[in-house]
């Protein structure tokens, strides 16, 4: 019965990809700004499963894919598990504003996104009831659940 109870505990502790976080007080640049500008611009948009407009809500595909598609004319996966797939990771390097960032919040790696802003900042659209939002990636439960950033657009 201990064996079981270390095993789970060790499972949890072992979710985040890396061991450390990037370093998100770097500024970091990759000429993505006008994808964060457009992310931010949706802010208080309410969350809706399956949403993918300003009109009918979004959930975190379905902000992904609006703004891509608006920002950088890419047409991008409807999931985040695929959405995951594409672009380079960029490991433990900061990411721009403009990447993507993902976390681990339903037992998979890429089982939620967003977009990074800048300064240790990404919108997302988080759950049902919620809006779109800001939020720092620093804080304990999202450091938690980071995984990785991804980049899917090369200026």
């Amino acid at each position: 019965m201990i064996f079981g109870g270390c095993s789970i505990l060790t499972a949890c502790a072992s979710l985040p990809r890396f061991s450390s976080l990037p370093d998100f007080d770097q500024e970091v640049s990759a000429g993505l700004e006008d994808i964060s500008i457009a992310a931010i611009g949706l802010v208080g948009i309410p969350y809706r499963y399956g949403g993918n407009t300003p009109k009918s809500g979004f959930d975190c595909s379905g902000l992904i894919g609006y703004v891509y598609k608006n920002a950088a004319n890419k047409q991008m996966p409807r999931t985040t598990d695929e959405i995951g797939k594409i672009g380079q990771s960029l490991g433990n390097k900061t990411p721009a504003p403009g990447d993507l960032v993902f976390f681990n919040t339903q037992g998979g790696p890429h089982s939620h996104v967003g977009i990074y802003v800048g300064k240790g900042r990404f919108v997302h659209a988080p759950s049902k009831g919620g809006t779109v939002r800001l939020e720092k990636i620093t804080s304990s439960y999202w450091s938690n659940r980071y995984t990785e950033a991804r980049r899917v657009v090369q200026r």
